[in-house]
């Protein structure tokens, strides 16, 4: 006997890389769907970003590889690293043999340029833009959201998509926290000890910037002698160098603390800061100045680096992705991708509905959870570990002191911890996986295969 699946309709907050790759997943499963973006305009921000073996098998099953792979540079084996007075201090060599065991290659590319590779495969007018979300309420045959226009919008399931400080993570928590369900854990707000500026130059040529050309890209760390600060820089294949300058601050401060001022951030706070950091030598003949003047000014932010996994992903038919759950350091390279698996599982999980009843859409969010946790939980940790590498203490003095004697057995394990994880969308063709290191088991693949397949017999 058949069961016909269930099409929810869909209300994803927030278009970053975890929001744009769930819309691109439900298009393609024929999923109804509305993104809602906070933001006037879509403008792409951000510095560089690693793929690797995680997310593309994803990204073939989309059709977009190639143009990821066109955009991007190949991942270059070492990463370099001297003082602000050019000393060396390591090279961490991570070996070859990585794309063989895990079957794919890795590329550096520009945050936005996978965000606009992402996007292309949506229908603009599924996005809507300048909408705040504010709050939501559920009803007895879907959810409510309430926007900063004064307008209300109606689905099934709420997706929270919207960064670090998610409205709708706030909102969902502020309704758990007055009937008691709220884990103490979940209530402390996010401790920020670190802030960073972000930045694209525009192309250049050799003659401009040494390894522009590169095939592979060349990525250095430079850390500060005269004040606790590092620069890290990553070429790409569009000729144009991604930055980022990251400065620890005396003390932790959090959104509730008077440091946390609005006139903080924003494009004058940008500006405020590009002054502070445009001596930090760079190269011996190069200082942050030198990009920061071939960068346009409105590419140009500053963000906070926070760390924290959240313990309640989903509540009802609402439910968190991304940086709204999990918000890891970028020294693991690993915020990106893991949002992106995130909108993965929780899509296929999405597709085995069957009903609008509260008990299966919950029982569905769980599943999403429940298989996705751990991942994301090995990743913020692993994101942790790397930090410390930046550190100015002893603990980063030891840790880039051994970087240069692990053995090649170490990096694997390393490695195999997010590279081993390459999960694929169920109802769309699987593509082969040559990597001699075998995947990490996907429940979802399997569970939501024969659940498919067995409503629609």
């Amino acid at each position: 006997m058949s069961t016909e699946l269930f099409k929810p309709k869909v209300l994803i907050v927030g278009a970053g890389l975890g929001g744009l790759a769930l819309a691109a997943i439900l298009e393609r499963a024929g999923i109804p769907y509305e993104v809602y973006e906070k933001a006037r305009i879509m403008k792409p921000l951000g510095s560089a970003i690693s793929v690797g073996p995680g997310v593309m098998p994803m990204l073939k099953q989309l059709g977009i590889l190639e143009q990821v792979a066109a955009k991007g540079s190949c991942a270059n084996n070492k990463c370099y690293m001297v003082n602000e007075d050019m000393e060396p201090m390591t090279i961490a060599d991570f070996k070859t043999g990585m794309v063989e065991r895990f079957g794919w290659k890795s590329y550096i590319l520009a945050r936005p340029s996978l965000q606009n590779i992402l996007l292309n495969l949506i229908p603009p007018e599924k996005i809507h833009l300048n909408k705040r979300v504010l709050s939501h309420v559920e009803t007895g045959e879907g959810i409510i959201i309430r926007t900063s226009d004064n307008k209300t919008h109606q689905g099934h399931i709420l997706v929270g998509a919207d960064g670090a400080y998610s409205g709708v993570r706030q909102s969902l928590y502020e309704q758990l926290d007055k009937l008691g369900q709220l884990p103490a854990s979940d209530k402390k707000p996010m401790a920020n000890s670190r802030i960073c500026l972000v930045g694209q130059t525009r192309p250049m040529d050799e003659t401009e910037y040494e390894h522009i050309n590169d095939e592979l890209c060349r990525y250095e760390f430079i850390m500060g002698v005269k004040k606790e600060m590092y620069c890290a820089t990553f070429t790409t294949a569009e000729k144009t160098v991604c930055w980022m300058v990251v400065e620890m601050l005396e003390k932790e401060s959090t959104k509730t603390d008077d440091s946390f001022r609005s006139s903080e951030w924003g494009p004058e706070a940008s500006e405020a800061m590009c002054n502070e950091v445009r001596d930090f030598s760079i190269r011996k003949d190069m200082t942050m100045g030198f990009l920061i003047d071939r960068t346009p000014k409105d590419v140009i932010c500053k963000v906070m680096l926070e760390e924290k996994l959240f313990q309640t992903w989903t509540s009802g038919r609402t439910v968190l992705i991304g940086d709204a759950c999990h918000k890891m350091s970028p020294s693991g390279a690993l915020g990106g991708q893991t949002a992106m698996n995130d909108a993965l599982i929780l899509a296929n999980h999405l597709n085995t509905l069957t009903s609008n009843d509260i008990g299966d859409i919950e029982r569905v969010l769980k599943a999403y959870k429940e298989e996705q946790f751990p991942h994301a939980k090995s990743a913020v940790n692993t994101s942790a570990g790397m930090a410390n590498l930046l550190k100015h203490d002893f603990t980063g003095s030891l840790i880039r002191m051994m970087l240069n004697n692990i053995p090649h057995f170490i990096w694997i394990m390393i490695r195999s911890k997010s590279s081993g994880y390459r999960p694929q969308i169920s109802f769309l063709p699987l593509v082969e996986d040559k990597g001699t290191y075998k995947p990490t088991y996907q429940p979802s693949l399997e569970t939501t295969r024969s659940k498919k397949a067995a409503a629609t017999v």
